[in-house]
């Protein structure tokens, strides 16, 4: 399946160089899309594949494409880790903003190879015709019968199918940083090959054990750091805590948000002076009529607490009236630095004693009420 094989530094000079040519050229461009959440598997599979499948010529490069805007990319701070563990500059990334795919599609230009799904995204299924590879874990949608390779297995992570066809083809690429990339995913998918987790694969437990003495790691250390990882907030501001992992409903009447944040508030407001302004900003941008924050911590103990921001006093009192009646357990939390503005803006924040309410839980009893 592959060319001749190059470096893994050969590799992302060349992608520096590609990326000059994108707009201008002429020639017929490869991409390797990984699916819209873009989480660490996605990302690595989509560069992995790509340097696997190019060849030793510019013009035979796979071009691998991040499913969401740059701006987003620091929200992946394990995959933002793990890259730059690897010697990837996120200059030569290219992200679903930069490149016109679907221009690219309509002159001519454009042929894809899908990883980590075999269906597009439901704005990107114009680009159908253009895909020509899938290397996916998921459940089999049975699209795309004729594409050239269609390697479509259950394991735990798409990035073990990449591991599995180099181990097979071309083993030499799997150098120093490659095997690191492809472990350290593997690992987080699997929760560590942990059985109880149910997700493991003799095939993810293969390419481990295959790929562990290359990446000169120590399975536990690096699953340890990458755990860290997804979970560091350090150096995201406000917006970026509330759009790290959000969702969105239109339940009744009520646009309803709802972040899952992992900061406790007392830590928030001494980050940010100006977290009411955050908050109402972020909600005003979005255009809700309730964003909720839940946030969980474990210091030691894990904790949850709840932040509201719902201008519509009437709405406020609902929702507040609601979350006693299911058993939330709240009590006030509101620091005195936000007690002063908390009444205009419809700002409420609260320790949560019932620990079983995720947001999974508690968007049912929101659809319940007001839907």
């Amino acid at each position: 399946m592959s060319n001749l094989p190059r470096s893994w530094s050969s590799f992302l000079q060349g992608l520096a160089k590609t990326k000059e040519k994108i707009s201008s050229g002429r020639e017929t461009l490869h991409c390797v899309l990984g699916n819209e959440a873009a989480d660490l598997d996605s990302m690595v599979s989509a560069l992995v594949y790509s340097f696997y499948r190019s060849g030793p010529e510019e013009t035979d490069l796979r071009i691998p494409v991040i499913n969401i805007p740059r701006g987003d990319y620091k929200l992946r701070t394990e995959a933002v880790f793990l890259l730059r563990q690897a010697g990837i500059d996120p200059a030569l990334l290219s992200f679903i903003d930069e490149i016109d795919l679907a221009g690219l599609h309509r002159a001519g230009r454009l042929e894809l190879t899908l990883v980590d799904h075999n269906r597009l995204a439901g704005n990107q299924s114009d680009l159908a015709d253009a895909v020509r590879e899938i290397v996916d874990h998921h459940a089999d949608e049975g699209l795309f019968s004729d594409a050239l390779v269609r390697l479509i297995e259950p394991t735990g992570s798409a990035a073990t199918l990449v591991a599995r066809e180099i181990s097979r083809n071309t083993p030499e690429l799997l150098e120093k940083d490659v095997a690191s990339l492809l472990v350290g995913t593997i690992l987080l998918d699997t929760v560590n090959l942990d059985p109880a987790a149910q997700r493991t694969t003799p095939d993810d437990q293969a390419m481990v054990d295959l790929l562990l003495p290359r990446a000169e790691q120590s399975q536990d250390d690096l699953f340890q750091v990458l755990q860290r990882e997804k979970f560091n907030v350090s150096d995201l501001e406000t917006r970026d805590l509330l759009r790290k992992d959000y969702k969105e409903w239109q339940i009744g009447e009520n646009r309803i948000g709802i972040s899952s944040v992992l900061l406790p508030v007392k830590d928030w407001v001494a980050r940010d002076s100006e977290l009411a302004q955050g908050l109402e900003a972020y909600r005003d941008a979005r255009g809700l009529d309730m964003l909720l924050a839940m946030i969980a911590y474990t210091a030691p103990g894990f904790t949850r607490e709840l932040v509201l921001l719902v201008p519509e006093k009437e709405r406020l009192q609902q929702l507040e009236a609601l979350l006693n009646e299911k058993g939330l357990d709240l009590a006030d939390i509101t620091p005195p630095s936000l007690q002063e503005v908390a009444s205009d803006l419809g700002l409420r924040c609260f320790s949560q004693g019932n620990l079983g309410i995720s947001r999974k839980k508690l968007q049912p009893l929101l659809q319940e009420r007001f839907g």
